[in-house]
């Protein structure tokens, strides 16, 4: 009696478990069924209503109404501190010892500041020398005046003699001999005279040249002491106390013109082209954090290898930067005001852009015109009003024409940063 009563339960599960998932075979499990309960009817299978697909409600889509933002249209660069303008500082004296530094590395310098000094003795001995020789050249020139003088003496004292012989000679009353005399001794006369005269313009021409050695040599004796040319900061110093000054090779100092420093940055060569003079700039420097810049020079070239543009962006007088740091900022391109949408609702085809509106729960596709990107949203220039319900993130899965339930969050456009 047990057993048949384990083998009823058995078939009572087995055909319940078929009733249930399996209708196919519904048909042969319900006989069996019948006759284990002792039913004399077959069960009779649930059939659905015809119209039962059109009772499945349509998808839902999370959709956005279109607003108004703020939009900053902004370029990433990158690169390196470097100075505004640089200042090499070379002796303008070659071959004399340093003796005296007056700087080191870091310091502010006005201009005309002393920043080293050189050795002068050998200087100042070749300036004695040169005032003996200058002093020998002025007592020739008075002695050449002198002569001067008393070579215009003897010629006139000649002239007249020379005058007063030739009615003599013309009359008899003098000989030729003395003529000729008194006529050499004119000529003798004025020769000396011109000699004299000339004697007297190699003098001053001597006083001259040595004159010129003069300032020659005051000029290398003031400039022993090397000074700055403009006020800046001192980037690097290279001179040391005992070697020899040459203005070949590494300069003594290099100065930071005013102590201005800018951001000599790349750019990809689709950027470089929104970028101009002017703009505004916020630079992360390692280490410092933000500073504000502006564009000041935009290269013209772009390197031919690494397909990058360089951007000078001027951060001015700031003691925290330094020179070589790596630096990292945004240049503020583009501000405008318009209706955005987020970057995802936008898609792109062959044809253009386009954007899937919700109108009567239907979706329909509208042609639109992007404008500035920014903070994850996209400027819509044309094609789409205030207020319009968008697709928040649109696919190949819609298409026009479809019904759909649209579903608004509670999130709204926030300003395009």
């Amino acid at each position: 009696m047990k057993r048949v009563i384990k083998t009823l339960l058995l078939l009572a599960i087995l055909g319940g478990g078929a009733y249930f998932f399996a209708p196919q075979i519904k048909p042969y499990i319900a006989p069996l069924l019948a006759a284990v309960t002792g039913q004399q009817t077959p069960i009779e299978t649930a059939s659905l209503p015809p119209d039962a697909a059109k009772l499945t409600p349509p998808p839902a889509v999370t959709v956005i109404k279109a607003q108004h933002a703020d939009f900053t249209a902004m370029v990433t660069v990158s690169g390196s501190l470097i100075p505004r303008d640089e200042i090499l500082v070379t002796p303008e004296v070659e071959g004399f010892r340093v003796l005296q530094l007056n700087v080191d590395e870091g310091d502010r310098v006005k201009q005309g500041d002393v920043l080293a000094v050189l050795v002068q003795e050998s200087l100042e001995a070749q300036l004695a020398q040169n005032a003996a020789s200058l002093a020998r050249a002025e007592a020739a020139i008075a002695q050449a005046r002198s002569q001067i003088v008393e070579a215009t003496a003897r010629r006139e004292e000649a002239e007249a003699n020379f005058n007063r012989a030739k009615p003599l000679k013309n009359s008899g009353f003098l000989s030729g001999s003395t003529y000729d005399q008194r006529e050499a001794a004119a000529k003798s006369t004025a020769a000396q005279f011109k000699a004299a005269e000339d004697g007297l313009r190699v003098a001053e021409a001597d006083k001259l040249q040595i004159e010129a050695q003069r300032r020659e040599l005051q000029w290398k004796h003031a400039n022993t002491k090397v000074t700055s040319p403009a006020d800046g900061l001192i980037s690097r110093r290279t001179a040391r106390i005992g070697g020899m000054a040459s203005g070949v090779g590494e300069p003594m100092f290099r100065i930071i013109y005013r102590g201005e420093v800018e951001l000599d940055a790349e750019v990809i060569e689709t950027d470089i082209g929104k970028i101009a003079n002017g703009q505004k700039a916020v630079i992360d420097v390692a280490g410092v954090g933000p500073v504000q810049g502006t564009v000041r020079l935009v290269s013209p070239e772009v390197d031919r290898q690494t397909r990058l543009g360089r951007v000078r962006i001027f951060l001015g007088d700031d003691a925290r930067l330094r020179i070589g740091a790596f630096a990292r900022g945004t240049i503020t391109t583009g501000r405008s005001h318009g209706i955005a949408v987020p970057s995802a609702a936008v898609i792109f085809d062959p044809s253009g852009a386009y954007v899937q509106v919700v109108n009567d729960n239907r979706v329909e596709r509208r042609d639109v015109k992007p404008g500035l990107i920014s903070g994850g949203l996209v400027e819509i220039l044309e094609g789409v009003g205030d207020g319009d319900v968008i697709v928040a993130r649109a696919g190949s899965f819609l298409r026009s024409g479809d019904q759909v339930r649209p579903v608004l969050p509670d999130s709204k456009i926030s300003e395009a940063r």
